[in-house]
């Protein structure tokens, strides 16, 4: 007997539009005796309807069922088989998962399997949005010439995409110039409620992501998360995602916001309290009457930084809210109904007036409280009062080189350079803005910061003020509907008068793909050393990702973008000191230009409306002639090219045997790099420039691509030899294997490039702010059998070479970030077995396992540091063929003197279907395997 049939979940709902359709009744379930499922989070209510839905007492058993339904807020964690709706992909993601998809069929012929089962077995849309760069920029036709380049640049790229989309069933591929994904996830790809119509069921919409940003989709009231490519890629091959049960924190929200104060505000502190709070690896659900005073693209600019806040979501449920977005959107009237009906039936829809869900952990915060603010240099978390911003600018330019510092000393303080340009000289100073973006998905998605970037424009030329010269303005839009708004409003045309110009459709700036400064901008940050930087609209601020030379990178409203721009320094206080001057030179401040609530709310009644949405919605899967014309092959396996270096048969799959394979003790590990806290996958896996002379930059060259041809990493993740090349290159990334003590203590070289050698207390200051010396940042460790210093790529091809394994030593974060694949898969391709972190970032420890690599972890109170580890060590890890989920294994790490230490460390092997996705040398064997 099934579990549908003991509780008789299977009903009918009566829709006015489709007529009868099934679904899964949790009120039923309830009423059967399961347990009382009303007091449940809603996100706890969703997981459960998808167990109950798929149950086949195989994979999902009626004890799964009955383990969520009886979740308790302090109850035990246990592990459940989730199969969400859909997959929704990027490029610079979704190229390298179809990448595996395309090898995996090869690999399934040759194992004598069908490669047609290597195919999406459920709904998956991949957005193509993050291969434009800001090459034009400040002018008219910056968009067609960005456009132009991005397909040069990529046509390799995109003929595979469009291969991909022919050879694949249930992929949908969005061309490029449309939008961000996860505004288009927003916007139109979203139905909220799934309707099956192969099997005529009605669900709760879910999907996973392969970016960290799925969670956007929460805000509509639809369950996402970020996850792995590779684990993206069993997902569409139909395999459940093998998680434990979430504790669910519950953040109550009251009140309102202030006038003066955005949804971007909002979520700089939200991300502040979840990171003091503690978050990691739980669900966040939001609830409370405040919700009600909170509209949808609000909610998602919220919901979109859950990554940064530490969650793997952070939810919304569906309210009246819901389904006026959706009308507000275009979306069909018998999707709205059908939304409203299923989610009163199921007992998902919220009111103010309902019992408040149990939840793990609850946390409060009053709206009202939220102040203008921004976040940074280094970590979206960071969040600092935009009072704050100018007064602590020098301060923490001579502050330890660090999470905030800079490590500067106070002579360099006054240093400048002058800028020629447009006819123009422009002094620059520490705190230039050279970068200044609109951009991502966090808030082009939400008219209210959109119009008032444009109200601050238009309020700021009427009074005289414009954009100085060393300033790279852009606007990126994450949808067609946002250019539409604008130019209705007249808006557009101030925003392009201060230079904010359209030069893309894509996740651009906030991704990496800045492009260039100006040349005399580079030449004066460059010859003075200066510390400048980008303000942008984005959620992404990590060393190294925005641009090489902007070392202090902020993360705020679009309104603020446009004022900073206006101000030309972060090192100014924009709340107390002016902007600039007026056209009778008296002085114009922030709040002369900074238009109120009701301004905003006038424009978005005038000129945003569903019949925008509908328009510009209505050939999504079409693309521009340029899409159209791209030509591929409609075979079942994709022809590999030899001499691409885009695409490339990648080596995850060779020497694959359907024989049980056997975990194996570790021994003879050497340390690839040592690092501290907070190395994100943007420091192991960079998605931006290819640097002259780096390993990646060689193997281009000697496939006779010109630089002006590199294109960024994350273009080229489908090339397993440049990603292997790239792994750990970021330019900011600190290896502690270089910068060890004794070089730190007695260096006499000179800091920041000065010619003068330090005294005695210098060279002590030098010791503890842990100076920017030559080789002490970016891609470089040490091959120990020499003590040689290389880059990480040519230090593993040595271990290699000699047979030696890998491991890395780690402090607390370890991965955090974007849900980059490629930040274990480079690893893996260097030949690193291990890694011992104090913490993980979720998603992270999961591709670890996905490419069989080992996360351990250090037991509480333990690090590196403690155990005095120096990383000369060669390591054993005590693991064996009868490992169990978390495990404590021992670790022995025997010095270059003989002297051995020993200690525990935790295997993050989290779940038993880990410990076979670990034994087979990663999640996609496991599942070729089986399909096999």
């Amino acid at each position: 007997m099934t579990t549908h049939d003991l509780f008789g979940a299977r009903q009918q709902l009566k829709a006015d539009s489709i007529g009868s359709v099934s679904y899964y009744s949790l009120p039923r379930l309830e009423a059967g005796g399961a347990a009382n499922v009303s007091r449940l989070p809603y996100t706890i209510k969703i997981l459960l309807e998808s167990l109950l839905r798929n149950c086949d007492n195989n994979v999902i058993t009626q004890e799964h069922v009955l383990s969520v339904a009886n979740w308790q807020p302090q109850g035990a964690r246990y592990e459940i088989p989730y199969k969400p709706a859909r997959v929704i992909l990027q490029d610079f993601t979704g190229v390298p998962a179809l990448v595996d998809l395309a090898a995996m069929r090869d690999a399934m012929r040759q194992l004598g399997g069908d490669p047609k089962k290597i195919n999406p077995l459920i709904p998956c849309d991949l957005v193509i949005d993050h291969s434009v760069q800001v090459d034009y920029f400040g002018k008219s036709n910056a968009l067609l010439l960005n456009e132009t380049v991005e397909f040069q640049r990529n046509a390799e790229r995109y003929e595979f995409l469009k291969w991909g989309q022919s050879a694949f069933r249930n992929l949908r591929v969005v061309p490029p110039s449309t939008g961000i994904v996860h505004q288009v996830n927003l916007e139109y790809l979203a139905p909220v409620v799934f309707h099956n119509k192969d099997k005529n069921v009605c669900y709760p919409d879910s999907c996973v992501g392969t970016d960290s940003h799925t969670p956007m989709i929460n805000g509509l009231g639809v369950l996402g998360w970020g996850v792995g490519g590779i684990e993206a890629e069993a997902v569409m091959l139909d395999q459940p995602i093998y998680m434990l049960v979430p504790d669910v924190v519950g953040i109550k929200l009251t009140g309102m916001l202030a006038p003066g104060v955005t949804a971007t505000d909002l979520v700089l502190r939200i991300t502040e309290l979840c990171r003091s709070f503690g978050v990691v690896g739980k669900f966040v659900e939001f609830y409370g009457a405040g919700l009600s005073n909170l509209s949808i693209p609000d909610r998602a600019t919220l919901s979109n930084m859950a990554p940064e806040q530490g969650s793997t979501v952070s939810f919304f449920p569906i309210d009246d809210e819901t389904l006026s977005y959706m009308r507000f959107s275009g979306r069909h009237d018998d999707l709205i109904d059908l939304a409203e009906r299923y989610a009163k039936e199921q007992g998902l829809f919220r009111t103010d007036e309902m019992p408040d869900p149990e939840f793990t952990q609850t946390v409060e915060l009053d709206l009202g409280t939220v102040e203008p603010s921004v976040a940074g240099p280094k970590r979206p978390q960071d969040r600092i009062d935009l009072s704050q911003v100018g007064p602590t600018y020098r301060q923490m330019l001579v502050e330890p080189s660090g999470i905030k510092g800079m490590g500067l000393f106070e002579r360099d303080l006054e240093r400048s350079g002058i800028v020629s340009r447009n006819n123009a000289d422009e002094k620059i100073t520490h705190g230039a803005v050279v970068i200044a973006a609109i951009t991502s998905c966090t808030n082009t998605s939400n008219p209210s910061v959109m119009l008032a970037a444009g109200l601050v424009a238009k309020k700021a030329l009427e009074r005289g003020l414009k954009v100085k010269n060393y300033v790279k303005t852009s606007l990126a839009p994450g949808s067609l509907v946002v250019t539409e708004y604008l130019k209705q409003s007249g808006l557009l045309g101030y925003l392009e008068q201060l230079g904010f110009y359209l030069v893309g459709y894509g996740c651009t700036t906030c991704i990496g793909n800045s492009g260039p400064l100006d040349q005399a901008v580079e030449k004066a940050i460059v010859d003075n050393d200066l510390v400048v930087s980008a303000v942008l609209s984005g959620n992404r601020n990590f060393e190294g990702r925005v641009h090489p030379l902007t070392k202090t990178n902020y993360l705020a409203s679009p309104p603020l973008v446009v004022a900073y721009a206006l101000a030309g320094s972060t090192a100014l206080d924009i709340t107390r000191e002016p902007l600039g001057e007026d056209k009778n030179g008296k002085p114009v401040y922030l709040k002369d230009i900074w238009p109120t609530p009701w301004e905003v709310a006038e424009v978005i009644r005038q000129f945003v409306t569903p019949e925008m949405f509908r328009e510009r919605y209505a050939d999504v899967f079409t693309g521009t002639q340029a899409w159209q014309e791209i030509e591929v092959s409609g075979t079942e396996l994709y022809g590999w090219d030899e001499n691409s270096t885009y695409i490339r048969k990648p080596p995850f799959f060779e020497a694959l045997s359907k024989d049980r394979q056997s975990i194996q003790a570790l021994k003879g590990l050497k340390v690839l790099a040592l690092f501290g806290d907070s190395v994100t996958t943007d420091h192991i896996s960079p998605a931006g420039q290819i640097a002259p002379g780096s390993p990646a930059a060689h193997y281009l060259l000697e496939h006779g691509v010109q630089q002006k041809d590199w294109n960024s990493y994350g273009s080229r993740r489908g090339n397993d030899q440049v990603m292997a090349r790239g792994t750990f290159a970021n330019i900011r990334i600190r290896n502690q294997l270089v910068i060890g003590v004794e070089d730190d203590a007695t260096t006499d070289q000179p800091a920041c490039g000065n010619d003068e050698v330090m005294s005695k207390d210098e060279t002590e200051d030098r010791r503890v702010r842990n100076r920017r010396l030559p080789g002490v940042e970016g891609n470089i460790t040490i091959y120990h059998p020499t003590g040689e210093r290389m880059t990480f790529f040519d230090a593993a091809m040595k271990y290699k070479k000699a047979g030696i394994p890998l491991c890395i030593l780690a402090g607390k974060e370890y991965g955090s970030g974007s849900s980059r694949d490629w930040a274990a898969k480079g690893p893996f391709m260097q030949g690193v077995k291990a890694v011992i972190a104090e913490s993980y970032e979720r998603i992270h420890r999961s591709n670890l396992i996905g490419m069989g690599i080992l996360p351990l972890q250090f037991v509480n109170g333990e690090s590196a540091k403690s155990l005095n580890l120096t990383g000369k060590e060669t390591f054993a890890i005590d693991i064996g063929d009868n490992a169990k989920p978390q495990e404590v294994v021992n670790v022995s790490a025997t010095a270059t003197n003989g002297t051995v230490t020993t200690f525990k460390a935790v295997s993050r092997i989290d779940t038993p279907i880990e410990i076979q996705y670990y034994r087979d040398g990663g999640i996609l064997r496991t599942v070729l395997k089986k399909l096999v």
